[in-house]
């Protein structure tokens, strides 16, 4: 069979019913572009909650108190003082894997310039946070190692504190803010992070020496928590079991009991999203698939109503020498046909649909070449599919009954 000539036959038969192929494709089209376009949103959301975890370390890891029994009572983390500075001496001697090892200490309260106030978070560290959090300075300068263990009276300040309480643009540089009547002069900006995945504004905070946090401002001898950051993602579990042993060690814990602390690690909270997000993602996509699906019965049964209109038709080309496989080929090609043009302007309507979410949803947009090939294939399996039982009724017919059909 020449199926130069079929591919011909099949068009031709398509552009005599111009409206309906165009109503039949419309299944495939709709299909196609819900699946780019919703697969394109959820691996977006998916990147765009990586890089905005990773912009808070992505090899941050923290150790925090864990609940414990008192009395028969189980207490709250944030009443728990297990955790001291001997704690972080342990970890920087036993803990090959973790630099940057700082104790935390945080406290919420006001800030106050002049007449200016803003409620706010305090957080003491040692001045290798801001590299653990992967915080950048853009204007002044960190505290030192000597100011922090000096219980210096000094502080980093975010864009948000600057924007209220110097809403008149003076620069906050040397300027000197009160935290719980405590005054803590400016020595440094930190550079503009935004919200985070969680709708966190990161740059509401005050960041001041661990000791004048600790000592001055919540007069404890505790920590709250202790943050390092691992030298490589590969060594991400074995960093976890070094802090592990470290604490234990520190705490005396003995063998069978308990840990009384709790670590975590920031590549285990990019997994739980991530795996959230995929979830989400197959959902999305099996949701548009769905009218793929529908796309693909359109076809069917428009093909069905081919059948019956050119009865004659067939029977005709059947009596003059035509074979079953021809006929049987010919109708596959007008299915085909159907579903691989409305699959490419589906392919073209879910990159423009795409592209016009991310221009004025600001929705984050990463389209997978995978699912433009994947989406391809699956239309012409479906013209294939649904095609092929209207086209064996078409070859199976009876020519004389054929011939007689009005």
């Amino acid at each position: 069979m020449n199926y130069t000539n079929s591919i011909k036959i099949a068009v031709n038969a398509l552009k005599r019913n111009k409206t309906r192929s165009f109503l039949t494709m419309l299944g495939i089209i709709i299909g196609v572009a819900s699946v780019i376009a919703m697969l394109a949103i959820g691996e977006g959301s998916k990147k765009s909650i990586q890089d905005q975890m990773s912009s808070m370390g992505t090899n941050m890891i923290f150790a925090m108190p864990g609940a414990d029994m008192h009395h028969g009572v189980r207490q709250s983390k944030s009443t728990m003082e297990s955790m001291d500075l001997k704690d972080v001496e342990e970890i920087e001697k036993l803990c090959p894997d973790l630099i940057n090892v700082t104790p935390i200490v945080n406290s919420s309260g006001q800030a106050i310039y002049k007449n200016n106030n803003w409620p706010t978070t305090i957080t003491g560290a040692n001045p290798s946070y801001l590299n653990i959090r992967q915080y950048e300075i853009s204007d002044g300068r960190n505290y030192t190692e000597k100011e922090s263990k000096s219980f210096a009276k000094v502080c980093i300040i975010g864009h948000t504190i600057v924007k209220n309480l110097f809403p008149d643009g003076n620069n906050p540089i040397g300027q000197t803010i009160r935290f719980q009547n405590i005054p803590l002069k400016i020595i440094g900006i930190i550079k503009e992070k935004g919200e985070n995945s969680m709708g966190e504004d990161q740059d509401d905070l005050i960041i001041a020496p661990f000791t004048c946090v600790q000592k001055r401002i919540l007069a404890i001898s505790h920590v709250n928590s202790i943050m390092a950051s691992v030298t490589s993602e590969e060594v991400n579990d074995k960093a976890i079991e070094e802090m592990t042993l470290a604490l234990r060690k520190s705490h005396k814990i003995k063998n069978g009991d308990d840990d009384d602390f709790n670590i975590r690690s920031q590549s285990e909270m990019v997994e739980t999203f991530s795996s959230i997000s995929d979830v989400l993602t197959i959902l999305l996509g099996t949701i548009a698939g769905i009218s793929l699906l529908i796309g693909g019965i359109g076809i069917m049964n428009i093909m069905y109503v081919s059948v019956t209109e050119r009865t004659r038709e067939i029977g005709l080309r059947l009596s003059v020498g035509g074979r079953s496989k021809d006929i049987l080929t010919q109708f596959l090609i007008e299915s085909i046909l159907i579903s691989i043009i409305g699959g490419i302007i589906g392919i073209l309507l879910g990159l423009i649909s795409s592209k016009m979410v991310s221009v004025f949803l600001n929705w984050p947009i990463v389209v997978l070449p995978m699912s433009v090939i994947l989406s391809f294939i699956v239309c012409s399996f479906i013209g294939i599919f649904f095609g092929w039982y209207p086209a064996r009724k078409a070859a199976g017919l009876n020519p004389i009954d054929a011939l007689r059909y009005e």
